[in-house]
Order: structure tokens, then sequence, then C-alpha cells
């Protein structure tokens, strides 16, 4: 069984992080890779990528956005209860390398998966300009870490609460623009990664995406989070969940997620209207 150690209420009381106790998992973990966390018998596989690994205290950090009804009994969870299953680590690391300058886009929860990999490439001595953004400002999550992690950070929010009012890639274009970036990776709702990878893509700058697919054994096995990568079946738990984000089909994903994330398919249509009026 796998002891919380800490919790933490974000964005609002939406957002939650736990620090859970997982020593050989800690151990073995590096960035860009997830666990599937299962909180009692009867609960539901969810997979998250781990926001924060600790290999010295032998804990994992997650964080996840309450969504439903197997993410509203995670919350229910306090410190000192534990978790049935925590299995992992589960999928490929990102592959950390000096390229020279990058920018790492997030977007919501997104910004969790997004920070050990930022830290990690500035601790390469890559420059790194972070961009995080959220609808508003009591979404934005990470802030103080995600400053810590970049040599710079832009913060967008959707309604202007907060930092620059409009989309991330809004500020990722005028940086584009400006320096020679080498790397980008964007991490987020499938909306906006699809939209940072058309962006980059126009600048011919290598882009990462992680994908949210949906998974259920996390081992290959099921199929369930196949998706299309340079029109190759991939599956996101073992060929991932890190891919070039121009050889993704993310009209594929959306369609596959819809049924299951009604939310973010609206936006992602809401998205694509603005851009094309834009």
């Amino acid at each position: 069984m796998f002891e919380i150690l800490k919790r933490q209420e974000m964005a609002d009381g939406t957002v939650v992080l736990n620090e859970i106790s997982a020593p050989m998992i800690a151990k073995k973990a590096n960035p860009g890779q997830f666990v599937i966390l299962k909180a009692n018998e009867t609960g539901e596989r969810i997979p998250l990528t781990m926001a924060d690994t600790n290999p010295k205290k032998g804990t994992v950090t997650i964080i996840y956005q309450v969504v439903g009804k197997s993410t509203a009994l995670f919350k229910s969870l306090k410190v000192g209860e534990r978790y049935q299953d925590v299995i992992g680590p589960l999928g490929k690391p990102t592959k950390l390398e000096k390229v020279g300058n990058v920018v790492c886009v997030g977007g919501g929860t997104g910004v969790a998966v997004l920070h050990p990999i930022t830290r990690g490439l500035k601790e390469l001595g890559n420059h790194m300009a972070s961009i995080i953004g959220a609808r508003t400002k009591d979404l934005l999550i990470l802030e103080d870490k995600m400053r810590a992690a970049s040599h710079e950070l832009h913060v967008c929010t959707d309604d202007g609460s907060y930092g620059h009012h409009g989309f991330v890639t809004d500020v990722l274009k005028e940086i584009l623009k400006k320096e020679n970036i080498k790397l980008v990776v964007g991490i987020g709702p499938v909306p906006m990664m699809k939209f940072v990878c058309k962006l980059t893509e126009e600048y011919k700058v290598k882009t990462l995406v992680s994908l949210n697919a949906i998974m259920v054994d996390g081992t290959g096995m099921c199929g369930c989070c196949r998706v299309s990568v340079g029109g190759k079946t991939q599956f996101a738990c073992v060929d991932g969940p890190e891919f070039d984000g121009h050889q993704v089909d993310f009209d594929e994903l959306m369609q596959r997620l819809q049924a299951y994330l009604t939310e973010e398919a609206e936006a992602y249509e809401k998205h694509k209207c603005e851009c094309k009026a834009a």
C-alpha cells in the first residue's frame, strides 16, 4: 500500500497534489514517465504522469484535476491514507539533451508534467523560456516552481485575469519570431498541443508533446491508447507518452477522446473557430 505523505489542494480546490511513498518507483523514474494509480479494490485505474520524484525520500508526486468519480475518490484520500496500487514507472522517459534555446509550453495540469522536464533541460545548460497558461488566474499551478526552473517565464490567462490576456500560442509566436529556438516542448490539453505544433511547424522547430490517450493496462496489451503518429499506429503507454508533435494526428486523437472528455472536445471546437476567425 502506498501512503500519502503530503496533500495540497491547488487551483481553487479543483486540482490536488499528492506526495506518495513509493521507494522502488522513485528510484527508477525519470522525467516524462507516468504511473497508474488505483484508490481501492473497486476503483478505476488512472494514469498520471509524475510531477516530481525524490529518490532519497522514496516518494513520487502526482497532480490531478477532479473531473469525475475516480478523481473525486482520489481527492477524498487524506494524509496517512493509502492508494491500493501505484504501478510504474511506465512509458519512455523524456530524452533530455543540450540543444540551446528551448521553449516549454504548459496548459492546465500539463504544467505539472512539464516542470521536471523544464528543470532537467535547464540543468543540462539549455536556455529555458517557459510559457504557462490557464483559463483564469485561480487555475494556474506551479508558477513559482516553473519560474525557478526557467530563465524566463511568461504567464497567460484566457480571461486576462493575470499575465498575458490570451493563448499561450500568442506568446510562443512572438518568441519564435525573435529567437533561434531549437526545441519546443508542449504539454497540456489536446487543443493547445495541436495549435502549438501548427505554429512551430511553420518555423520548422522540433516539438515534443505528451499524449493523454485513454489507457487501461499501461503495457500495450489492451490497445486503448493507440494514436496515429507519422501515419503509423503507436501506443501512448509503451511508445510514448511523448511523440514528435508534427507527426501526431490530433484530430483522430480528439475523436477518440470525445466520448470521455466532452469539455475538452468543446474547447477544441471553440479554439478552432477562434483561430479561423483570426
